[in-house]
């Protein structure tokens, strides 16, 4: 099999396939990425109309257990400490998230979301993901797997 250098016009013909195909890969995650704004836009006003989509973002963040601290969701969501600060405040003014000692280090709190964060959570979550849910489960379980791989890849 000959190396398409070898053959300029043939390595000019590759690169210009390959340009497009990255294209089009950015132009379809873009795609994607305004589906799930949406998507999170649509489950913030299922969880309360004032809610924005990163305050429903901070939120999970809380419900779900994987931060319970600023800093964590801060990490975890990769945005500024103002933006978090102010959507914890609005979500213990709504009711949705308390602020609690934290039974490790008295001097620390945690925040927790609450039975009610919990509830609107989940009937939000059924929404959303069950219409990627439904999009996804026509694929095979084999292209979804290596659509996963590819995705972690790309975000390494």
């Amino acid at each position: 099999m000959s190396d398409p250098s070898d053959h300029p016009a043939d390595a000019t013909l590759a690169g210009d396939a390959l340009d497009q195909a990255v294209t089009r890969v950015e132009h379809e995650l873009g795609r994607l990425f305004a589906r799930i704004r949406v998507g999170w836009r649509e489950a913030a006003a299922t969880v309360h109309p004032d809610l924005q989509p990163l305050g429903y973002q901070v939120l999970t963040s809380i419900a779900s257990g994987k931060a319970n601290s600023a800093g964590a969701i801060i990490e975890r969501l990769q945005t500024d400490k103002s933006a978090v600060s102010r959507h914890v405040r609005q979500l213990e003014q709504l009711g949705l998230v308390d602020s609690v000692r934290d039974p490790d280090d008295r001097r620390a709190r945690r925040l927790v979301a609450t039975d009610l964060a919990q509830e609107r959570v989940a009937i939000a979550r059924a929404q959303y993901e069950g219409r990627i849910g439904d999009r996804l489960r026509t694929w095979s379980a084999a292209d979804l797997e290596h659509f996963a791989d590819l995705l972690d890849a790309l975000g390494r």
